[in-house]
């Protein structure tokens, strides 16, 4: 297959179907991670790459990113958002890749979404031992943050088994916001302020890497780690409230009917 100009790949990669999903695609791709991510994926047509090994390469960076970072200090936090903004891109080119290069397929979509557990439970392992001050598996923080990477990636199976449950039960797949709509009043005006305040993004990937980089700039300015086990804790705060009310949230709506 010859190498793709940009042109094409934006056509082929980046249909407006794609662009315009508002629950899948993260609000800094739609900012910024789509006008970079073609010239990515145009290197790695050229290098004649499956998209597959693309995903694995977006994987390796959120994993790294979470290493990095549990060693503190200023510069791992800087090298951590940079891991994760590579991250980012790449999670955008891998699909690009594959319509492009018709090369879509089942395990694709599973190797993606298993690439987004490990990357958010990874950078919240990796902010625990930070917030300890040390590389050891004994302490209050090591087990709040590791306690908030369970209720994070629970949040997310909560979301996934959605689907299972339609699959197993012979149902379609929910499409729309109509599906996603608690039938209670009281639930939906709930559901609407959670979107509004946005606060379940602190445990996921790129807005963490971020709160992450702010909290070492403080700890730095004053030479504690006063802010970053703030965040620890609100972590495990946002992500204990968020696995009850999503819950609620998906029983409550027409997802499963």
């Amino acid at each position: 297959m010859s190498a793709p100009s940009l042109a094409e790949l934006r056509a082929k990669g980046q249909p407006q179907a794609i662009l315009r999903r508002l629950n899948d695609e993260h609000w800094l791709g739609r900012l910024y991670g789509r006008r970079l991510s073609p010239y990515a994926t145009w290197v790695f047509a050229r290098l004649g790459w499956a998209p597959n090994a693309v995903t694995a390469a977006f994987i390796a960076c959120g994993v790294a990113a979470g290493a990095v970072i549990a060693f503190g200090g200023l510069a791992t936090a800087v090298a951590g958002a940079v891991l994760v903004q590579l991250y980012l891109i790449l999670d955008c080119s891998d699909g690009e890749l594959a319509r492009w290069s018709g090369r879509k397929s089942a395990a694709g979509v599973y190797l993606d979404g298993v690439g987004h557990y490990l990357a958010e439970s990874a950078l919240l392992a990796g902010l625990a031992f930070r917030a300890q001050g040390r590389l050891t598996v004994a302490g209050g923080y090591v087990t709040a943050g590791i306690a908030a990477a369970l209720l994070a990636m629970l949040v997310r199976a909560e979301t996934d088994n959605v689907v299972v449950a339609r699959a197993k039960s012979g149902l379609p797949a929910a499409h729309g916001d109509e599906a996603l709509a608690p039938a209670s009043p009281g639930l939906a005006l709930a559901r609407r302020l959670a979107s509004a305040l946005r606060v379940h993004r602190i445990t996921q990937a790129v807005e963490l890497s971020l709160l992450i980089l702010a909290a070492a700039i403080i700890d730095a300015a004053t030479g504690t780690l006063t802010a970053t086990r703030a965040l620890t804790l609100a972590c495990l705060g946002v992500a204990g409230l968020m696995v009850i009310a999503h819950l609620a949230a998906v029983l409550a709506s027409r997802r499963l009917r």
